[in-house]
């Protein structure tokens, strides 16, 4: 080879040191995507399996261990077994979303499902103003399974309908208070929200009406007009602008122990959990069962959000039952992990049903189930 030759040669990069400053490059830009995907905010939540609690166990609060169901003034039994509540844990809030690397890798995670905030968050609300509004639904569906629990245990057990909230600037604001008890719209006794919605619609924006409320212990009429209002279906209605709920009169203490589970949708096994206390007869029979979904005063039971986490969650605690709102079956089919057997209810007595085949043994698939 000349001496030109070779000089020629010696200038020409080396293939080899090229593609490694090309492998280095793509390195670089895969590294710097990734930590984008770490850190940068998408504009959706991931739902995953939430803490798992027994309804017959314990629970520890300011460092005491105390029973999650706590009940006084009336004899309770042992039991055995459990009957597991299962909770739903977000990834992210409305101030902070998951980032895009949770929601990616979320799209692979069977236990896992990515949705919109809005679904979670409705536009306007804070992540403050949900956990407070699940707080108030975790305490008022605690008063109903008791309830529910009770009447089922033939328990006399009467109730109010009280305020308890009044939206600023509507006809009642400045007028009734929350905790007022509500006798009657009109002079027609009411009993439920729907009847104080009934009359009020009936009544319209033309006139005053009168509502009878009790106010600490003093009976009191109240006159306002109702105003028109938007419903979210778009047409017009009347309203006074008061929310209600109903109070129980209990006959003995029954006391719920559990801190930072919030909503509605444990209230099914909240009853069971009471039931199995009060009534002596080892509902479980020893057994690992786990559920959800609400439940009202009268022992129905109604649909809950994200039942696929709860069943990955039963199923990981070691559950081998499951109890599910006939609601939500559409959302169980296809979701249901290897040995968690599903059972759907529409009713306590349903559910109650499901335990006592388990218990002895019965025909397991005379049972409802979803399909």
């Amino acid at each position: 080879m000349s001496l030109f030759e070779q000089t020629l040669a010696a200038q020409q990069p080396d293939p080899r040191a090229r593609r490694r400053r090309t492998g280095w490059v793509f390195l670089l830009v895969a590294m710097g995507l990734l930590l984008i995907l770490a850190f940068a905010p998408s504009t959706y939540l991931v739902q995953q399996p939430g803490p798992v609690e027994n309804t017959l166990g314990t629970t520890t609060i300011k460092d005491k261990e105390v029973p999650i169901i706590e009940i006084n003034g009336e004899q309770t039994h042992k039991t055995t077994g459990n009957l597991d509540l299962l909770t739903v844990q977000l990834l992210g809030d409305r101030e902070r979303p998951a980032t895009w690397l949770s929601v990616i890798g979320s799209w692979f995670d069977r236990e896992r499902t990515v949705v919109p905030i809005d679904e979670i968050y409705p536009a306007g609300v804070t992540t403050d103003q949900r956990n407070e509004q699940n707080q108030q639904l975790m305490v008022s569906s605690q008063q109903d399974a008791i309830a529910a629990a009770l009447k089922h245990q033939g328990y006399a057990v009467p109730s109010h309908l009280r305020v308890t909230m009044i939206q600023g600037g509507a006809p009642a604001d400045g007028k009734l208070r929350v905790g007022d008890e509500v006798i009657s719209v009109n002079g027609t006794p009411v009993d439920d929200l729907e009847g104080v919605q009934k009359l009020v619609k009936e009544n319209g924006t033309e006139k005053a009406l009168t509502m009878e409320v009790t106010r600490d212990g003093a009976p009191l009429k109240i006159d306002m007009t109702p105003t028109l209002a938007t419903a979210s279906d778009g047409s017009k209605r009347a309203v006074i602008g008061v929310g209600t709920g109903e109070v129980f009169d209990f006959p003995f203490e029954v006391k719920i122990n559990l801190a930072d589970i919030g909503g509605p949708s444990a209230g099914m096994m909240f009853a069971l959990g009471i039931i199995d206390k009060l009534s002596g007869d080892d509902l479980t029979g020893g057994a690992h069962v786990a559920g959800t979904g609400t439940i009202d005063a009268a022992g129905n039971v109604g649909p809950i959000g994200g039942i696929r986490q709860k069943l990955y969650g039963a199923k990981n605690a070691g559950a081998t039952y499951f109890l599910a709102p006939a609601s939500n079956c559409n959302e169980v089919v296809g979701h249901v992990p290897d040995g968690l057997r599903v059972f759907s209810t529409e009713k306590l007595t349903d559910s109650l049903k499901v335990l006592d085949t388990i218990k002895n043994k019965g025909d397991l698939d005379a049972l409802p189930t979803c399909k």
